[in-house]
């Protein structure tokens, strides 16, 4: 927005964190991570929803996005594989919805559902593990998405 300093438009920036809470020791520690790295932006405007599981985000983030109240979505939640293939679908679907809601809407989700195959490999991809923070990755990505949007819509 020409005129506006890009810290005012950043102050001003909305964000709902829909969250999937079949895991909450995952879904608390993703969004945690998530909560400070739209902090660490500037971003004070954060509402956060809560559904079940993972095959909700997608309507939730929907909502959100349609609502006109929100610049951006975090999508946050885990699918640990199982014995049967309801992983699978679960994923697929949930992964699939998310990228229809940013598509559809032209509001950016940032994509923070871990889909891993075990509780050791969830804990490493959350605040404090050994590996990516996931929480983070998809607040930054949120808000790289929404950046290129000011910058060309």
């Amino acid at each position: 927005m020409a005129g506006v300093p890009a810290s005012a438009m950043i102050a001003e920036t909305r964000v709902a964190l829909c969250v999937a809470r079949f895991y909450q020791e995952l879904a608390d520690a993703l969004e945690q991570s998530a909560r400070e790295t739209l902090r660490a932006a500037a971003v004070e405007l954060v509402d956060s929803f809560s559904v079940p599981g993972a095959f909700e985000l997608p309507l939730i983030a929907g909502y959100a996005a349609r609502s006109g109240r929100y610049d951006a979505v975090v999508a946050l939640g885990a699918v640990i594989r199982g014995e049967t293939d309801h992983y699978r679908y679960v994923c697929g679907e949930a992964a699939r919805g998310l990228q229809e809601v940013q598509c559809s809407t032209g509001v950016p989700v940032g994509f923070g559902l871990l889909t891993v195959d075990s509780l050791e490999q969830a804990r490493a991809r959350v605040r404090g593990g050994s590996k990516r923070d996931s929480g983070a990755h998809a607040a930054q990505a949120a808000l790289a998405g929404l950046e290129v949007k000011r910058q060309l819509v």
